[in-house]
């Protein structure tokens, strides 16, 4: 389905929006949950994905299709590694048998772990043999994706000896690993992070029953700070339910939009963002995104319709996501107008002055494209193809759009 995004205007001065819960900290608990069933949540996400992570969980299938969900993927190959007696094949899109999981197979298996290869050496699908682990070192190089490595941390608990994970080198995506060691102490599982060396230990307890809620998604606030940063001064979205000490990365977003003249309050757990100032003209936006790379699609289509120059650097895992989001970014805005240079972990943008109306923008299957560049109605007239791709990660986005005044016709 593809839809038409009018020239639109944010039809009152202050609007709210209801966002699900976030979908990292949902497929966290929710596989959590399946290894310890005394924990309850609440505000889970309704995304593909943690849907698909809810059903796989619950599966007593010997094939599993997580279809796109790269987080789910990762996650249930650790979690059927140790569901002793069970063999499981793990599959999914023609994208995600394209997607490495190499490095996590190699790590579960020098921690004793049977799995092999079914098609491409490398690549789903995989078949996994569930036993007992014993072993618990392992190491990983450090620039890794943190879904790897969070992986791994939480099945550790159930390991007989608990893991004890080395990352070698320079560590990136830390806040995904420090969310994933903050949720594994909410439900009592002790874990230590020095250094270079995460060690978590063996849980042989029964867990005290408890209620985690999840917070809001922060990687689908950032088109509302996007479309904040295209308003006029003094329009104000409000935005539930979050809290000020977040676990996710993407929160980082209220430092970053300050320079779009976005200003951030916190209260009664919602944000509000407020285009408080016009942004400089002359300014050059240049950002590390390492532990932040799921909103460089936001960040990068805000400052082409502002006609800011970026660069943004620090994104090396773009390129093994839903797509290659380098050279999609890329593609599509050059389609607009713009002029954008890429390397394997950058991205340049030159300031540009216009934006092509009623371009209609490929999204490749990837949930961020679509919502990335929708902001861009605020400026000029846009077409957004198979725009039901959200579904993976905000399935209302399209209606909560319409809801503060985009004009959305199908």
């Amino acid at each position: 389905m593809n839809i038409t995004l009018q020239k639109s205007k944010i039809a009152n001065r202050h609007s709210e929006i209801t966002i699900t819960g976030s979908k990292s900290e949902s497929n966290r608990l929710l596989l959590l949950q399946a290894l310890y069933p005394t924990i309850h949540l609440e505000n889970v996400s309704n995304s593909d994905d943690s849907c698909l992570m809810t059903d796989a969980l619950k599966s007593s299938s010997n094939v599993v299709d997580i279809h796109h969900a790269g987080t789910a993927m990762r996650f249930l190959t650790a979690y059927f590694s140790i569901q002793e007696g069970r063999e499981v094949t793990l599959t999914g899109s023609k994208r995600m048998k394209e997607r490495p999981i190499q490095i996590l197979v190699e790590a579960l298996k020098e921690l004793g772990a049977e799995i092999s290869y079914v098609e491409n050496e490398g690549f789903p699908p995989i078949k996994i043999t569930g036993k007992k682990l014993t072993k618990n070192k392992v190491s990983l190089k450090a620039n890794v994706s943190s879904q790897y490595i969070s992986a791994l941390l939480l099945i550790a608990s159930k390991l007989e000896n608990g893991i004890e994970l080395t990352l070698e080198g320079e560590i990136t995506s830390v806040p995904y690993i420090k969310m994933t060691l903050s949720l594994l102490d909410e439900i009592g599982v002790e874990s230590s992070f020095i250094g270079n060396t995460i060690t978590v230990k063996p849980n042989t307890k029964n867990l005290t029953p408890k209620t985690l809620t999840v917070e809001s998604d922060w990687s689908s606030a950032s088109y509302y700070f996007s479309i904040a940063a295209l308003c006029e001064v003094e329009t104000e979205i409000t935005l539930s339910s979050y809290k000020e000490n977040s676990l996710q990365g993407d929160s980082v977003l209220v430092e970053i939009y300050k320079s779009f003249g976005v200003e951030t309050t916190y209260k009664n757990n919602s944000v509000t963002l407020k285009k408080a100032s016009i942004v400089n003209r002359e300014s050059v936006i240049e950002f590390d995104l390492a532990n932040a790379p799921d909103i460089a699609q936001t960040i990068a289509v805000t400052c082409f319709a502002l006609g800011l120059p970026c660069n943004l650097i620090g994104l090396h895992t773009l390129k093994i996501k839903e797509t290659d989001r380098l050279v999609a970014l890329k593609t599509e805005i050059e389609k607009l107008g713009g002029n954008v240079e890429i390397t394997d972990k950058s991205l340049h943008l030159s300031a540009s002055n216009t934006i092509k109306e009623y371009v209609p923008i490929a999204t490749y299957n990837d949930h961020r494209m679509a919502m990335a560049f929708a902001p861009i109605a605020l400026k000029a007239p846009i077409v957004i193809e198979d725009a039901e791709v959200v579904s993976k990660s905000y399935p209302t986005f399209w209606d909560d759009l319409k809801s503060i005044g985009f004009k959305i016709t199908k």
